[in-house]
């Protein structure tokens, strides 16, 4: 426990108290301050600042576990943590198996698909070794990271139960008041809203009131559209505890075009690499424009207010280096894989229009090799093809119509302007085993920017 040595301060006419030897023995930082400059705060219950300076707290945020794998939606709440347990503090990591099973209505216009729980408890697992990457579970330390799930305190809550304990002490006119509510009931609403959907917020509250009695957690944190969801939690525990928790959201991240944030035509960028490989989540970072990779390198990475400012200004002076991107890029591919997968990310991101090598190219993973190339032209040949070595002309005009003709190939074969596998290549050249790469392809190169694939089997 901290000895409690009482600072009287005066903030903005607010007088409150601070353990001294909760600053001193965490070097804690003001957690809400931090949030406010990195852009990540939007709404806060007021005296939540105070409260989390008395002493070490403990906070909670709540992930869909919908997936056997995380999303970059879902690292804004993650990072939330992250500094929150940086600031001294305990952060609870909810995976809703519960809440799963019924679906969130705020800023959804129809109810979710409902899992079972071998589902359920596979998404969980796989979650909570992501989250470790972020959050430190293991820690001798009074404010190491919990994992919890709402389906363990709530699978043996009977109907009947629910109503009497909880239900009776909130409104149904509380209820409607809420905007996700308003929302679906709204005229414009295609769909209704289930029951099922309805009581969802009594099932959160639930969770934030369970979370106060059992770990003394008195903030529950999310995204701006969970605040109603959030503060009927905290009137759960004043009405039926008589205690006080704390709500904080912070804004849903959106990008400058008006596009959604982790999306693109493929789908959700992921953490997991089978899902989205280290390759595609660098090149998402890397591919940010200059007004979104200034927002993002505050919120997504770990990097302090003066390193940012000053990469900023290097930036501006000098946009066409795009090192803000780039070091975006690094900091978020480094946190979510490793420095090996950065590494690889890198030399692959070069490949294209960088000076890469045969030797380049054959370290890539096959997945890798097409998402580099991804759209160029193909042309699936047998492998009997190289038993005895496939010349130029053929790969380039007769076995492919890479090139129009033969009269072309042998054109720009001695123009000097035909690489195999990025290396200059002859009239006399033969493709052999030899030149597979992943055993399978060849890459075929004429000019700088025009690229085919020869796929054999």
């Amino acid at each position: 426990m901290y000895r409690f040595k009482a600072i009287f301060l005066s903030r903005d006419g607010v007088r409150f108290y601070i353990c001294r030897d909760f600053l001193e023995n965490t070097m804690a930082k003001n957690f809400v301050a931090e949030l406010a400059w990195r852009g990540m705060l939007h709404d806060v219950m007021p005296g939540t600042e105070e409260h989390l300076l008395t002493g070490m707290q403990a906070a909670y945020v709540g992930i869909d576990p919908t997936a056997d794998s995380l999303h970059i939606g879902h690292l804004v709440g993650v990072m939330m943590l992250r500094h929150f347990q940086l600031a001294g503090h305990k952060p609870l990591a909810l995976v809703g198996g519960a809440t799963g099973m019924i679906g969130d209505p705020s800023g959804k216009s129809s109810e979710r698909n409902l899992l079972n729980e071998d589902t359920l408890r596979h998404n969980e697992n796989a979650i909570k070794g992501q989250l470790s990457k972020f959050l430190d579970f293991t820690s001798k330390d009074s404010n190491a990271a919990v994992l919890v799930n709402n389906y363990n305190w709530m699978k043996d809550v009977t109907f009947l139960d629910f109503i009497r304990d909880i239900g009776k002490h909130i409104t149904v006119n509380y209820m409607m008041a809420k905007d996700s509510v308003k929302k679906r009931l709204s005229a414009d609403a295609k769909e209704g809203m289930s029951f099922t959907e309805f009581t969802y917020q009594l099932v959160q509250g639930y969770d934030f009131l369970h979370l106060f009695r059992e770990f003394g957690c008195t903030l529950q944190m999310g995204g701006s559209d969970q605040w109603g969801n959030i503060t009927t939690g905290t009137e759960l525990i004043r009405r039926i505890d008589g205690g006080k928790g704390y709500a904080l959201t912070c804004p849903l991240i959106t990008k400058a075009d008006g596009t959604k944030f982790g999306k693109t035509e493929s789908g959700n960028i992921w953490l997991d690499p089978e899902r989205t490989s280290p390759y595609k989540f660098y090149q998402y970072w890397l591919n940010t424009s200059d007004e979104d990779a200034e927002k993002y390198i505050k919120i997504f990475t770990f990097l302090s207010k003066p390193e940012i400012d000053a990469l900023v200004e290097r930036h501006k002076e000098a946009p066409h280096s795009r090192e803000l991107q780039r070091t975006l890029a690094e900091e978020v591919t480094l946190t979510v894989h490793s420095k090996t997968d950065l590494e690889n990310a890198q030399k692959a991101s070069t490949i294209l229009f960088g000076k890469s090598t045969g030797e380049d190219l054959k370290q890539l993973n096959e997945t890798t090799f097409l998402e580099v190339f991804e759209g160029v032209p193909q042309a699936e040949l047998p492998i009997a093809e190289l038993e005895q070595g496939l010349d130029m002309i053929a790969a380039l005009a007769a076995k492919t119509r890479f090139l129009s003709s033969n009269g072309e190939a042998r054109r720009e074969l001695k123009q000097n302007s035909i690489a195999v596998n990025k290396d200059k290549v002859t009239e006399d050249y033969v493709i052999t085993r030899e030149d597979l790469i992943n055993n399978r392809f060849v890459l075929l190169q004429k000019g700088r920017r025009n690229y085919f694939i020869l796929s054999f089997r």
